[in-house]
């Protein structure tokens, strides 16, 4: 009668398809792999969370989605930044809740792995992959734009069209994207310790030059820029905030480094609260201050606008090569941090075997010295070779498709395990969980049919590669293979 009530088997005791693709790793399994004392150090303590998580996300979204983005809402772009950050506040919360219960590296597909069962968590993982993997590359490109605004600005000259963008716009290689991308993965090989002082650095600078902007922008606002305020309706707000979405996504990055903060419990869901805030508090604010002084028509889609503004506003060209020397700092700072979390889920999901254990063998610093390797030269590639548009939009979607998991994560456990202890509750609860779904999948099918075409072609891909190797070499396939032999 026992052997009746185990899970169904078929053959020599091999579990069905069904109990494989559903099989979970248990949240206690998870918080003891981050409490081993083998491979990521602990160093970073709330204030290194913070910086890492506002590192990530204040960046390409303003300093070039912007200019993509207002073609498409008008002046109410604002109302697009409001939008976008709610949705994006819902899943923080969810996020910040999570945290505190499984303070892992792989972030929401350690969430799903613990909640909806492997399957999932692999469908999580892979939009992850899409997420940081793309978000790095598309910030790059936005990084090649500045250098050349830059060096327009101070010299006179523009960099050869034919090194500033990939085959796909008329060039031959996106070369500043690649350089910055391999700047980072030197930075990372560095160590955790010396490449989050450097984000530091780097956060602080960015912050500045956007207060600058501010202080300059808005003195030049005026009435007659902001009519009409939606020139393409409702619509128009919904699909740049789609777009803008991809602005939000960096506070998962404080969740991806679970395993090297000291106090995990306590300090990510406040690193995540706090990294939110002064993000959304700043895209609102520089988003009205551009659109106020500039008619929304004089917006150029793909071209960054912010330094043009500010050489506007005052006459000068000096306030706008200051602020180009900045986002070429700003934006270095989201490749770095990216590209750190980027490594972090791969480091993730090599230790639970869903991808070869080379991505999980860290070094005597703690840095997972192949994963940062493979991961760098293959995202450096990516942005020399595609423009930032469809890389921005793909990044978005898969994203919100993650975020929403998280979502559904918060709502599993607390039916299924509400005796955890919880550092964070998700205030709302079951209401705002259910609201953070809804607004994900709101501004998902916003987007154009050729996203999600693209989506649904990088899903299948991850598909024929879970089934074909992951769940075959999954770490839960080879303990549940012993159990069954023994």
């Amino acid at each position: 009668m026992v052997e009746q009530k185990t899970p169904a088997r078929v053959g020599a005791g091999v579990p069905t398809l069904g109990r494989r693709l559903s099989r979970r790793k248990p949240v206690e399994k998870l918080v003891a792999e981050t409490e081993s004392g083998h491979g990521l150090h602990r160093t970073m303590g709330f204030w290194q969370l913070s910086m890492i998580g506002i590192g990530a996300t204040l960046g390409t979204g303003i300093f070039v989605v912007l200019g993509e983005a207002v073609p498409i809402a008008g002046p109410a772009v604002v109302l697009s930044f409001v939008l976008a950050g709610v949705t994006a506040l819902f899943s923080a919360l969810a996020y910040a809740e999570m945290a505190g219960m499984i303070p892992a590296s792989g972030s929401a597909y350690s969430y799903s792995y613990a909640t909806m069962g492997e399957f999932m968590a692999w469908v999580c993982g892979w939009c992850l992959m899409l997420t940081y993997g793309v978000s790095v590359a598309a910030v790059g490109v936005g990084w090649g734009q500045y250098i050349d605004e830059l060096l327009r600005l101070t010299t006179g000259l523009s960099m050869p069209e034919a090194f500033l963008v990939g085959p796909l716009e008329g060039g031959l290689i996106n070369l500043p994207a690649a350089i910055v991308v391999l700047l980072s993965m030197f930075a990372l090989l560095a160590g955790v310790r010396e490449s989050t002082r450097a984000n530091a650095v780097m956060v602080a600078v960015k912050v500045a030059v956007l207060v600058m902007f501010v202080a300059i922008a808005v003195t030049a606002v005026q009435d007659g820029n902001f009519a009409p305020f939606m020139p393409m309706g409702m619509a128009g707000v919904s699909a740049a905030g789609a777009t803008l979405f991809f602005s939000y996504i960096g506070f998962d990055s404080a969740s991806t480094a679970s395993e090297e903060a000291k106090n995990p419990q306590r300090d990510l869901p406040r690193a995540i609260m706090f990294s939110m805030i002064v993000v959304t508090a700043i895209y609102c604010l520089v988003a009205f201050s551009a659109v106020g002084a500039i008619n929304w028509t004089g917006f150029v889609e793909g071209r960054t606008s912010l330094a043009g503004i500010l050489t506007v506003v005052t006459g000068t060209p000096i306030w706008a090569v200051i602020f180009a020397a900045g986002a070429v700092l700003a934006l270095a700072s989201v490749v770095l941090v990216v590209l750190y979390s980027q490594t972090r889920i791969l480091y993730a999901m090599s230790r639970d075997g869903l991808i070869p254990k080379a991505f999980s063998k860290v070094d005597a610093k703690g840095t997972p010295r192949a994963n940062t390797v493979i991961t760098s030269v293959l995202i450096a590639l990516l942005a020399a070779l595609i423009p930032l548009g469809p890389l921005a939009d793909a990044t978005a979607i898969g994203t919100l498709f993650a975020f929403a998991l998280v979502n559904v994560a918060v709502l599993v456990l607390r039916r299924n395990r509400p005796d955890l202890k919880r550092a964070f509750r998700m205030p709302g609860a079951p209401v705002t969980p259910v609201l953070g779904v809804l607004a994900c999948a709101y501004l998902m099918f916003s987007m154009s049919l050729s996203v999600w075409i693209a989506f649904g072609a990088w899903l299948v891909l991850g598909l024929a590669i879970y089934f074909g190797y992951s769940m075959r070499r999954s770490e839960l396939e080879r303990e549940e293979t012993v159990e069954a032999g023994a």
